[in-house]
């Protein structure tokens, strides 16, 4: 029977700010190594996996469709969810989805942003899984726990159960008992001298359709509205957009309350892999290698006398003395320095980001782009300067202004320009101007990266004032930041 994983790719991540942002979120980062977690979740998956089914948001499908590109990696789905509505509804589309264009194939429900170091154990418990999920058991993944932990949901496992026998031998898994909320320090010890509660993962497996009968069962809301919106998708390029009037009407919730705690069928499977949610940046100082003062560095860095702490430089040099238990994070527009015991309360700080409006909570100073990426060098009242990245064969959209005007100099390749009614070749060394209200267009003709220095100047920068005329990447005529 096929296993179709379905990899859940919306968080947001504000806990590892200013790292991740609403824009670039963790999932998106190479945290762990040098691929993305969203790359290193897709590279773990037994190859007997067919090519997964990918839930985002519609201002990150760039990002996932270059991802994927950059992995070698075939997706038989990219799901665009129109607003955020939990986990039971993002996984009830995927259910559609597998069931449409396959026949009732095993979802392997998956988040994106995990970390898992024992690959062999965590495929091994997917084999465990898939007998019981044949068996039209809904089965859940719980952590082994390593310490009492409050950050996590907890599962207390009930009866031992027996699924279908794998090379004669026994397969074991446990009723669900209980589902439980983040409880405080003195349960997690409770639960840790226990012995029989796991963390709850958010990992699961099941049939699709089997799936679907428990949502409509339990969650008939959920399920008619997912249904809706799901009959009345768009395809558009490499994506299914969906509906979002329909989805709007959709309630929140989690597949925990909306079917996992009420089905008389769920099944969890102790899974022991050196597991992390990357949830924050003292679990990401768990995760990584430590040098012999324990501390985890990365980038420029020079220290003395400093012990167990998180540093990542991104742009700058950074150098530390005496200083213990700390973590100091350098992007090219905003530093954190947190309490390692502390790191919870980031998302404090970027609530009152939130609240100010802030650019920096959003977008980090890079921004990327389905054509490329640009790099905000300096910004003042009425002038922009950026450092612009094409990528060979890539073209910006046709567009204009209504407030400001553009003064390119290429650095290194070759831009195929098109000025109102001329279109001509710049070359490294070389200029042009756009003016104010001028139709134009940026396109790479090369096959290396075009490379280049954009002056923008007026009484507006904003990244909204653009009008297109044609784009390659489908975005709308009237641009928003997101795209």
């Amino acid at each position: 029977m096929m296993i179709l994983p379905v990899i859940m790719s919306g968080g947001s991540g504000s806990r590892l700010w200013p790292l991740s942002r609403a824009l670039h979120p963790k999932q998106f980062l190479a945290l762990l190594s040098e691929k993305s977690l969203l790359q290193e979740t897709i590279n773990r998956l037994d190859n007997q996996c067919a090519d997964p089914i990918i839930i985002c948001n519609n201002e990150h499908r760039f990002i996932v469709a270059e991802q994927l590109r950059e992995n070698n990696t075939k997706a038989s789905n990219i799901i665009l969810e129109p607003v955020g509505r939990n986990t039971a509804p993002a996984i009830a589309l995927a259910a559609f989805s597998a069931i449409e264009n396959s026949e009732d194939p095993l979802l392997l429900v998956l988040a994106a942003d995990h970390a898992i170091k024992d690959i062999a154990a965590f495929q091994k418990s997917i084999v465990v899984a898939t007998q019981f999920a044949k068996q039209n058991k809904l089965v859940t993944f719980g952590i082994v726990p390593t310490h009492a932990e409050t950050g996590y949901g907890y599962i207390k496992q009930g009866v031992q159960i027996k699924g279908t026998k794998l090379n004669n031998t026994d397969v074991e898994g446990f009723a669900v008992a209980n589902f439980i909320e983040k409880p405080n320090l003195e349960k997690t010890q409770e639960y840790l001298s226990a012995g029989d509660y796991l963390w709850n993962s958010g990992m699961f497996m099941f049939k699709a359709s089997r799936y679907l009968e428990e949502l409509q069962k339990y969650s008939p809301e959920i399920y008619n509205v997912c249904k809706k919106a799901y009959e009345t998708k768009i395809t558009d390029l490499d994506f299914t957009r969906i509906e979002k009037e329909a989805f709007e009407q959709c309630p929140d919730d989690s597949i925990d309350y909306a079917v996992m705690e009420h089905t008389a069928d769920a099944v969890v499977i102790p899974l022991d892999a050196n597991w992390s949610d990357v949830g924050s940046f003292s679990s990401l100082w768990e995760v990584n290698s430590k040098d012999e003062n324990g501390n985890v560095t990365q980038g420029g860095i020079i220290s003395h006398g400093t012990t167990n702490c998180y540093i990542n430089a991104q742009s700058k040099l950074i150098t530390t003395v005496g200083v213990n238990n700390l973590v100091i994070v350098e992007t090219k527009d905003a530093v954190l320095v947190a309490n390692k015991d502390q790191v919870q309360n980031v998302k404090e700080i970027v609530n009152k980001l939130k609240a100010e409006n802030r650019y920096e909570v959003k977008h980090q100073r890079e921004v990327y782009r389905p054509w490329g990426k640009y790099d905000s060098l300096d910004f003042g009242e009425r002038d922009q300067v950026k450092r612009i990245t094409v990528k060979p064969g890539a073209k910006l959209s046709v567009q204009m202004h209504h407030h400001r005007s553009e003064h390119w100099v290429v650095v290194s390749g070759t831009a195929k320009v098109t000025n109102g009614d001329k279109t001509f070749l710049v070359t490294e060394n070389q200029s042009t101007y756009i003016p104010l209200g001028q139709i134009h267009a940026l396109e790479n003709p090369g096959v290396l990266p075009l490379e280049l220095i954009e002056v923008q100047t007026g009484s507006y920068l904003g990244e909204d004032d653009i009008v297109r005329f044609g784009d390659k990447y489908g975005r709308d005529s009237l641009n928003t930041t997101n795209v």
